[in-house]
């Protein structure tokens, strides 16, 4: 059992991160699309459509971080010391566009434009910072006598900031399609234009990626393209493109719902590629999440605050989509 521990702390991390990319992307997304809005009241249902629920969705960032506090705080402590900057960054991101959602709509009309740069500003860095952190963490950290080694800027380099470009593609797609699911009339039409297009660009994306991430490290390499691997592993790539095949096709047919589906099925597939070529490493390159793990004692004594947590944040979380689920116009307004 005790060897069991740190697999299933591993499975409660990822499905934390993966949770947190799902709920939250689409409100980032939002941020990163809210110049292509101009309209006063496209900007006021945009922001609508989230209003209600977008507080909670960073919740499930905390349980990741804390995760990896408890259950492998050599990681915690590597990859924070790797990506301070960048963090640090991102959550200033968050601040602006936490405090953004709360007082646009209580400020004067002249003041009004303010909020809406920090919204999205906000938002494009804190996605931005995010794909940065992946990438380098994909490429890997120097660790020496367990601990970080590098410099405060090692996480930069093209592949990182590829990849923080990518994800406001990705995290774009996510909004656009929520945007199709949550609204109507011209403002949906808008976001169905947006998301042909940028389906086109995230699959270029993807394709990039799949090719440039196996020259990072030949165990990558390794992992996808010898045999049997080739064989085991060719239904990713064949989900994403029918996933993305789909995706087109309930946009051609004006879906409200499938769209969105879609999307998290190919930013899930995306997520997998990810967990496969880096598994079962928790610190990249040779770190492993038995390697990293903090002392049986400890997984088991926090693991029973988890398993009883989870199940009320994921119960909140469904109540509230619940509550606030249909279209949103432009007479809506969750903040008086």
């Amino acid at each position: 059992m005790d060897f069991n521990l740190p697999l299933v702390w591993a499975i409660i991390i990822l499905f934390g991160v993966a949770m947190y990319v799902v709920m939250d992307g689409f409100d980032l997304g939002m941020g990163i699309l809210y110049p292509f809005f101009e309209d006063k009241h496209d900007r006021d249902v945009i922001m609508n459509t989230v209003a209600p629920v977008w507080d909670g969705n960073e919740t499930w960032l905390v349980l990741g971080g804390v995760g990896l506090l408890a259950a492998f705080p050599l990681a915690y402590s590597v990859i924070l010391s790797a990506f301070y900057l960048p963090l640090i960054l991102m959550l200033m991101g968050l601040i602006f566009r936490g405090v953004a959602f709360e007082f646009r709509f209580k400020a004067h009309e002249h003041e009004r434009h303010f909020w809406d740069k920090s919204f999205i500003w906000g938002s494009v860095a804190a996605t931005f910072f995010q794909g940065a952190v992946l990438g380098g963490y994909i490429q890997g950290i120097d660790v020496v006598d367990r601990a970080y080694a590098g410099g405060p800027l090692d996480w930069i380099t093209p592949f990182s900031i590829f990849t923080g470009l990518s994800l406001l593609i990705a995290y774009g797609l996510l909004g656009s399609t929520w945007l199709i699911m949550k609204t109507d009339g011209p403002l949906q039409e808008k976001a169905y234009a947006i998301t042909r297009k940028l389906v086109w660009v995230l699959l270029a994306i993807i394709l990039a990626v799949s090719i440039w991430t196996p020259f990072i490290d030949a165990n990558i390499a390794q992992r996808w393209f010898s045999f049997p691997n080739l064989l085991y592993l060719s239904p990713v790539p064949l989900l994403v493109a029918t996933s993305a095949y789909l995706l087109l096709r309930s946009v051609a047919k004006k879906g409200h719902v499938a769209p969105f589906i879609f999307t998290l099925g190919l930013i899930f597939l995306c997520y997998v590629g990810f967990g496969i070529s880096l598994w079962p490493n928790i610190i990249p390159p040779d770190i492993s999440i038995w390697d990293a793990s903090s002392p049986p004692e400890s997984q088991s004594f926090t693991l029973v605050g988890t398993l009883i947590i989870i199940p009320i944040i994921l119960g909140y979380t469904i109540w509230a989509y619940y509550v606030f689920r249909g279209k949103v116009r432009a007479e809506d307004d969750f903040y008086h």
